[in-house]
């Protein structure tokens, strides 16, 4: 078993570190783990927490103290990296090709693990004969549903459904379940309209297993969630486990949309004032979208944080400054259009912290978290990160 990652306390302090860099402040991250995980025993479903954002292990030790627990990958190298640190039961969450299932049964034949596989197409279900015979491991398929226009999947009612479970039985593998994700949930921004979406997540994926049921599959594992939907949903009947990622984190989307405060984000990144623009209104510093990424998902939302919220050295939000303009190794600081506030004074290599747009892709660019609490300017610990496919 695998002990819960406490910090090892580094010697490092903030100010010491090499930017831009990754913050990760462990309070909140645990108090944003613990927010869902109650939800979800009152909702009297299974967390499967999906590890795309965080894809560390140390960060699973957060959200699994005891005992490893199922979880949600991204990319088989995720899914590799996880099972060699002792988490045998996981949904590879993207529709399959004929090599990703060839790999990941290939995964399960070397640690035993089980890695659920995804599709939505006879084409898909048909491969998987193949991946049987060549690796001797029977794969465990979801059927991918849409449940709101957003992506990949089958409605409830298409008729390929039922036919997509016939060959997949066909194929030799085993259907374990339907599989959804309220993508489209990212674009409100009220409680009613995410109450509506959970609920609507919830009929279409029950109604899916009923509809295979009657044809005569088991459909054991009814799956849904996203990190909205799985925050406002009221109701889970029919449901069995429930998915999400980027709550451990949090996000200025997310806080756009209504489901955090932007105290409860718990990333940033670290980066220093290189220089100014005076006349422009203009801070510079040594972060652009090469640490920051290119995201921009607040763009479309009420309030456009630009490239993400800039804070203090301590995480204090420095009111209406958000990061302009980013280049590859340069960001621009200015106060966002239409402000009435002055830039505040940042002198030559301050420190500052960007609140990410988006943290599943902030994070992307980096190899590690340097792990703090709250305000404090001592680094605890150094979380590596997996990254690739």
């Amino acid at each position: 078993m695998d002990a819960i990652a406490e910090p090892t306390g580094t010697g490092t302090r903030v100010e010491n570190l090499v930017t831009p860099t990754l913050l990760l402040d462990r309070s909140k991250l645990d108090r944003n783990i613990q927010r869902l995980a109650e939800h979800a025993e009152k909702l009297g479903v299974v967390m499967r927490p999906h590890m795309k954002t965080a894809k560390s292990i140390d960060v699973a030790r957060r959200v699994f103290p005891g005992e490893p627990g199922p979880i949600t990958v991204s990319t088989i190298a995720e899914a590799e990296y996880f099972a060699e640190h002792g988490y045998p039961d996981m949904t590879y969450a993207v529709g399959l090709s004929p090599a990703s299932a060839l790999r990941a049964m290939e995964l399960c034949r070397r640690t035993g693990a089980d890695l659920k596989l995804l599709l939505d197409t006879v084409e898909q279900a048909d491969a998987l004969a193949d991946v049987r015979k060549a690796t001797g491991v029977t794969p465990s398929v979801f059927i991918e549903l849409d449940c709101d226009d957003h992506r990949g999947g089958l409605k409830p009612d298409d008729p390929k459904l039922v036919e997509v479970a016939d060959r997949v039985v066909a194929a030799g593998a085993e259907l374990v379940g339907v599989l959804a994700h309220a993508g489209e949930s990212y674009a409100l921004n009220t409680p009613a309209a995410l109450v509506k979406a959970a609920e609507n997540e919830r009929l279409a994926t029950v109604k899916a297993a009923e509809i295979l049921r009657a044809r005569g599959h088991a459909c054991p594992i009814v799956s849904l969630g996203s990190t909205p939907t799985a925050h406002f949903a009221e109701n889970l009947d029919g449901v069995t486990e429930l998915r999400a990622g980027v709550y451990m984190f949090f996000d200025l989307v997310q806080h756009g949309v209504g489901v955090c405060a932007i105290d409860d984000i718990a990333i940033s990144v670290l980066a220093t004032v290189i220089g100014s623009k005076p006349e422009k209104g203009w801070v510079l510093i040594d972060a652009g979208w090469m640490a920051l990424s290119r995201d921009r998902g607040t763009a479309s939302q009420q309030i456009d944080q630009g490239y993400g919220v800039v804070c203090d050295e301590t995480g204090q939000v420095l009111e209406d400054v958000i990061v302009v303009q980013a280049s590859q190794e340069h960001g621009i600081l200015a106060v966002r259009s239409g402000s009435g506030k002055s830039m505040p004074d940042l002198p030559l290599g301050t420190r500052v912290r960007i609140l990410p747009n988006h943290a599943c892709a902030m994070a992307a660019q980096h190899d590690f978290y340097s792990v703090l609490n709250g305000k404090s300017p001592e680094i605890e610990a150094r979380w590596e990160r997996i990254r690739g496919w």
